[in-house]
């Protein structure tokens, strides 16, 4: 269900404006130079990462995508589409596929294996290598450095203005803290029954849709193990379970009274992009639904 359709709450205008302030809030100087097309026309892609397949096939034409990376052809590999994935080759990220394509520019994570990076640099290929963002700032500023690169008609700060910005409710402005009462406590329980840190975009964004963190109340940091007895004898107002270990399957954890439990999908969490939109939209409505404001 698009997210227009799905959220409904006040004070969602206020942080599309947070968002949007953050996109301009970046400077110039941090961009880099405009690519300049190429004889043939704009510049061609070969993504090795599924975060940044999700952004290129958003802003980038068809034809200056010649593959993106195998996993956004399996299903739950990014936030893409299947159906939209299939439409581009995919590749494995070996050195010999990528230059055979024969790409203007090859983007990668910071994690790319020192090997093909030197393969694909004595081959004559330009790396663009991109980390995973952990703030709002670092996803806008990640954005808009694609879209210099993909050379988009539109300034670089709209597109990630828009992208990064759910669908405005129409409702009046307002914080959703001043709007549904005090904030519920919330406890992402990620796959193998680890949290997130609160230095993660998503718990920037759990921050953002006017909940508390959980896991930082009981003293947790990134990647630490909470085990189903935990969850039990401190549950917060809000599961989202976002693995299936077998205490993440538990049926004890469908008899906590005053606790919801909540599956939430592991790809809105695990890159930035159009992902954000997603995730926030999906935060708010839940959000929204603990504390429905007065008649």
């Amino acid at each position: 269900m698009p997210i227009a359709d799905r959220i409904v709450t006040r004070g969602l205008s206020n942080i599309v404006g947070a968002l949007a302030a953050f996109a301009a809030a970046l400077t110039s100087a941090c961009a880099p130079a405009t690519v300049e097309p190429t004889p043939d026309g704009p510049p061609t892609f070969v993504s090795l990462n599924p975060c940044l397949d999700a952004i290129l096939v958003e802003i980038a034409a068809p034809e200056q995508i010649l593959a993106i990376s195998h996993y956004s052809h399996q299903p739950g590999g990014s936030r893409i589409e299947r159906a939209v994935a299939q439409r581009f080759a995919s590749n494995s990220g070996t050195a010999e596929e990528i230059i055979a394509l024969q790409p203007d520019i090859v983007l990668a994570s910071v994690f790319l294996a020192p090997a093909t990076k030197a393969a694909l640099e004595r081959a004559g290929l330009r790396i663009e290598t991109f980390d995973s963002p952990r703030t709002l700032e670092q996803s806008a500023a990640q954005i808009e450095r694609m879209a210099t690169l993909v050379g988009t008609k539109q300034p670089a700060k709209a597109v990630s203005a828009a992208m990064l910005s759910p669908p405005e409710s129409g409702l009046p402005p307002g914080t959703i803290k001043a709007q549904v009462g005090p904030d519920p406590s919330v406890l992402l329980w990620q796959a193998g029954q680890i949290v997130a840190g609160q230095e993660t975009l998503i718990a920037q964004l759990i921050k953002e849709a006017g909940f508390t963190s959980h896991a930082q109340a009981l003293g947790l940091a990134q990647a630490d193990y909470v085990t189903l007895e935990q969850v039990l004898s401190d549950p917060p107002d809000l599961l989202l379970v976002a693995g299936d270990s077998l205490g993440q399957q538990h049926p004890a954890l469908g008899k906590l009274a005053g606790t919801r439990v909540h599956f939430f999908d592991p790809s809105l969490f695990y890159c930035g992009g159009p992902s954000v939109a997603d995730a926030l939209g999906e935060l708010v409505e839940l959000r929204r639904s603990f504390h429905e404001p007065a008649a």
